[in-house]
């Protein structure tokens, strides 16, 4: 991600949630979304104007009207430069608070930059545990963006969202990293065959048409997610029979 840089003109309105200020990019892109840095504050960028339309975006040697959020704004002055904070610069709870008001899919952090920053953070172990569980929430969040961005069917998004799941249930335990009944559960109402159909097509995958076989591999691609966690799963749970019978029919596909 480009790193922009917006130097203040004039503050036209300051409230105590944000303002109005003329700004010039001078470098990068600066894009609707970003979040600024002013010392130890954040500055978010909402919404931009040019000519008296919205646009998404302006690059440098531009102006521009901007809407800004944080109460740094009222103490902007002009000349003063703003330099846009990469998605590894933004704290915890700064994004936990983002997520939370269900931003629009084109700000950034951009979905599929968030999931792999909050990756990366969840398997860090030199964070405190409860810190992974945190960055584990915004990587199932960030995962659940990039399929509404990409218009992903659940089917195929179910094993990236899995293997977050999975991650956490095997390093924190079914307590803490969640429900493995649950997720068995979720992963398997996916499934539009029984083993025994999927046993039958797989038999023959190679004279089925492709639509067909691309559906037995997505299929099979939620099985090992499945085993995973059967450990977890009492004898006597419903799921785990289904889990049983799935694992073996696995070979069977293509």
């Amino acid at each position: 991600m480009s790193i922009a840089e917006l130097q203040v003109y004039s503050v036209e309105e300051a409230y105590v949630t944000g303002g109005v200020c003329v700004v010039r990019c001078v470098g990068g892109v600066a894009r609707a979304g970003q979040v600024y840095a002013v010392g130890e504050s954040r500055i978010g960028l909402r919404h931009i104007e040019r000519y008296g339309r919205p646009v998404g975006s302006f690059d440098a040697g531009h102006v521009a009207k901007v809407h800004l959020t944080g109460a740094m704004v009222a103490l902007l002055t002009r000349g003063q430069v703003l330099t846009s904070v990469p998605p590894d610069g933004h704290a915890l709870e700064d994004l936990e608070a983002w997520l939370a008001t269900g931003p629009p899919l084109g700000e950034e952090p951009h979905p599929r930059t968030l999931r792999v920053l909050a990756g990366v953070r969840m398997r860090d172990e030199r964070l405190p545990d409860e810190v992974r569980l945190r960055w584990g929430r915004v990587a199932l969040t960030a995962t659940d963006r990039c399929a509404r961005a990409e218009a992903v069917p659940d089917l195929v998004r179910a094993p990236e969202r899995a293997c977050v799941r999975v991650y956490l249930i095997q390093q924190f335990g079914p307590d803490r990293g969640g429900d493995p009944a649950a997720l068995c559960r979720e992963l398997l109402a996916l499934i539009d065959l029984t083993p025994e159909q999927a046993a039958v097509q797989g038999s023959v995958w190679r004279d089925l048409p492709h639509h067909r076989i691309r559906h037995l591999r997505r299929i099979k691609g939620l099985i090992p997610w499945l085993v995973l966690v059967r450990p977890h799963l009492g004898d006597g749970d419903p799921a785990a029979a289904a889990v049983d019978a799935w694992a073996t029919v696995r070979t069977l596909l293509p």
